[in-house]
């Protein structure tokens, strides 16, 4: 079942790609789509039947060279499992929505090419390189599917190859990945040479031992496992878009708007908080590591947010909204709690990719408009989109019942990241920073709905006039995808988020009773046990302190591993009253302000915009992160390439040549040209000249010896 999962996507790809003139367009889309269903039903049923324990599929042998020894295996435990439903899920329901997002694209000729098989055969190979990503059992194999990926993110990127933005959104993703990448594979070759192994079961059981030694490396010595997961998280920083390397992700919207929902809401963009929660046996060893993902996360969280309050284009709002919620991953990763970053990753991947595909709908209704500045007044011409968008958005910004566990998805998942901040930080910057994200979180997405189905329609008359709901194929996905956002928070609450029993449960983690281990039982809770708040406070026994057991795990042992001193799951449930309810605080303030400014007086936001003219070109211009890359990275770039290509190319190698070619060999070429005189006394003459010469050397020569 699991190779099946694995290999029914590369499976459809394979058809789609090349054979696709044997089963037809409408063939290919079909068994692209029939395959990746299957794959998400094994998937669900692996899910909850597995159980927590890992399991190693050995595929087949496939690297041998000297001491390393490598399989092409599946390691199937709970974060497998969870990644597993999150790809093909997604990928499905895409897959079914692209039939009727990409039915007529008036980016191709209908009947100059069939655009079709390759658009589904793209995101099938996208989603085989991604199933190969996260059934990985060691580092190679992991990161033969973190390039595929990055190869199928930039086809589907430039899909639209006609047009130079595209193009060029495709390179700029491919380019700054690579930046990440090179850290990941540094990355890996430290783990290799440390441990003589890329497996993870021998990875993570020297993990103590790394934290123990030291290594050179730009000629500093540095602590093993904080080098390691510092490098690691380089390659995370690039495929999750965290900020310095987050340019790529906004841009990639030029691609369709399928792909936008597959990969940079659910998918690709998550692999970095899943590397480093699957490398939590390492990162337990590196708390100066982990503290500055904490700071980095953070720092993307809050940016991402301010850059979405003015954007304009719907689907780029949405991706800093997915930016800004992977930097809620990282701090919860970052402050020890894997859990709470896979519940976040879990819970964006059904609302997120609703959002993406809900603005695909409006974008489909709309003729293509992406400017918002251009809707409004759509709710009742696109009521199903309007209903599926508010619950998206009712999701991400948090709505739920405060001190309880009854709300939608991100509600319980950005609370639980929240308040893992405020216990892992002492209530530090990180905390602030997500808190202020949340406000601004609210604000921008009720700014998209407002601006898009409320108020008098704006823009093109003729387009308004015109504007239809998509066909069932499209909003089928979105119902289905609505399921997830509105129960998926509340179903799982316990299992990501609850006791440390339940939690250590779910993800494999041994635990024993506390009599039996003394005082390790005891490190486990720590000084919150001091002052207990009541289970009510969370609305279910699930906050009630983990007294009965402690985890006694190595490193390894479960999905994810959380040392000894590593307090924080437990800590977050007895923060203060006033830190549970922060976000929610956060999300209604969000709203009242959007609702003033783009419901109550539409007129305020064009005047505070002219009034903090140099702030709002700031955010507009995304802090001018891109400009200042373009200053110091690309002009100079840009300008060696000129020097190279005209000093280098076209007068060194070029002119040299040219040179060689066109002056030196035809005056030479004359000169013995001018030799051939034709009549035989002259070359008689010079064959004497030469056997004198000859004869003369020979003598020369022989007389010296």
């Amino acid at each position: 079942m699991e190779s099946i999962i694995l290999f029914a996507p590369l499976a459809g790809a394979l058809i789609a790609g090349f054979g696709w003139k044997l089963t037809g367009i409408r063939g290919a889309q079909w068994i692209t789509t029939g395959l990746l269903f299957l794959a998400c039903a094994f998937s669900w049923i692996i899910f909850f039947t597995h159980g927590p324990d890992t399991q190693h599929i050995q595929v087949m042998r496939w690297i041998e060279s000297g001491t390393l020894s490598t399989d092409w295996s599946i390691r199937l435990d709970r974060l497998t499992s969870i990644m597993l439903i999150v790809v093909t899920t997604v990928s499905a329901l895409v897959h079914l929505y692209s039939f009727g997002y990409m039915a007529h694209d008036d980016n191709f000729k209908e009947g100059e090419e069939s655009y079709k098989p390759r658009f589904f055969a793209y995101l099938s190979f996208f989603t085989f390189a991604m199933l190969m990503l996260v059934t990985s059992d060691n580092l190679v194999q992991m990161f033969f599917g973190w390039e595929g990926v990055g190869v199928a993110s930039y086809l589907l990127i430039g899909f639209y190859y006609r047009k130079p933005s595209a193009n060029a959104a495709a390179i700029k993703a491919f380019v700054v990945n690579r930046v990440g990448d090179f850290g990941f594979a540094l990355g890996i070759f430290a783990l290799f040479f440390l441990t003589d192994s890329i497996k993870f079961d021998d990875i993570f059981a020297a993990a103590p031992e790394l934290a123990e030694t030291q290594l050179t490396f730009l000629w500093t010595s540095w602590n093993a496992a904080e080098l390691v997961a510092f490098l690691l998280f380089i390659g995370a920083m690039g495929k999750s878009a965290q900020f310095i390397l987050h340019t790529w992700l906004p841009d990639a919207m030029e691609g369709p708007t399928p792909v936008s929902a597959l990969i940079h809401a659910a998918t690709m963009v998550t692999a970095g908080v899943f590397l480093v929660c699957r490398m939590s046996p390492v990162m337990e060893f590196a708390p100066n590591a982990t503290a500055f993902i904490t700071f980095l996360g953070a720092v993307t969280a809050f940016f991402a947010a301010t850059v979405g309050l003015v954007q304009n284009d719907i689907k780029r709002v949405i991706a800093y909204s997915t930016c800004s919620q992977l930097g809620y991953m990282f701090v919860a990763a970052g402050v020890g709690v894997y859990s709470v970053a896979m519940f976040h990753l879990f819970t964006h991947a059904f609302f997120k990719a609703m959002l993406f595909l809900g603005a695909g709908s409006v974008i489909h209704g709309m003729h293509h408009e992406q400017d918002m500045r251009n809707y409004g007044g759509l709710r009742k011409k696109l009521p199903y989109t309007f209903w599926a968008m508010m619950i998206g958005t009712l999701a991400i910004t948090g709505v739920g019942i405060p001190l309880t566990t009854i709300g939608f998805a991100g509600f319980l998942s950005k609370d639980a990241v929240i308040e893992s901040a405020y216990a892992g930080t002492n209530g530090g910057f990180a905390f602030w920073a997500l808190v202020i994200a949340a406000l601004f979180t609210s604000f921008y997405s009720w700014r998209l709905m407002f601006l898009t189905f409320y108020g008098k329609p704006r823009g093109d008359k003729h387009t308004h006039e015109h504007a239809h709901e998509s066909p069932t194929v499209m909003l089928a996905p979105l119902a289905v995808l609505a399921l997830g956002a509105v129960f998926s928070g509340m179903i799982w609450y316990g299992s990501f988020f609850g006791k440390e029993d339940y939690v250590n449960k779910f993800f494999g983690i041994p635990v024993a009773e506390a009599a039996e281990h003394g005082e390790a039982a005891d490190a486990g809770h720590g000084a919150a046990d001091d002052h207990p708040a009541p289970a009510a406070d969370h609305g279910d026994d699930h906050a009630a302190p983990a007294g009965d057991h402690a985890a006694v795990a190595a490193p390894g042992a479960g999905a994810i591993y959380m040392g000894p001193d590593n307090h924080v799951l437990h800590d977050a449930h007895y923060v203060p009253k006033w830190v549970k309810i922060s976000p929610f605080i956060a999300m209604v303030l969000g709203f009242v302000v959007a609702f003033w400014f783009y419901i109550v007086n539409p007129k305020l936001p064009a005047t505070l915009a002219e009034n903090q003219r140099p702030l709002y070109l700031f955010l507009l211009n995304k802090w001018y992160i891109d400009e200042i890359y373009n200053f110091l990275f690309v002009r100079p770039a840009f300008a060696l390439g000129r020097i190279l290509w005209k000093g280098g190319d076209e007068s060194i190698i070029k002119g040299g040549i040219n040179g060689l070619a066109m002056g030196i060999i035809p005056f030479f070429t004359r000169l013995a040209g001018r030799a051939q005189s034709g009549y035989i006394f002259t070359y008689a003459f010079w064959m004497v000249i030469g056997i004198a010469v000859f004869i003369t050397w020979m003598t020369l020569s022989g007389g010296a010896h």
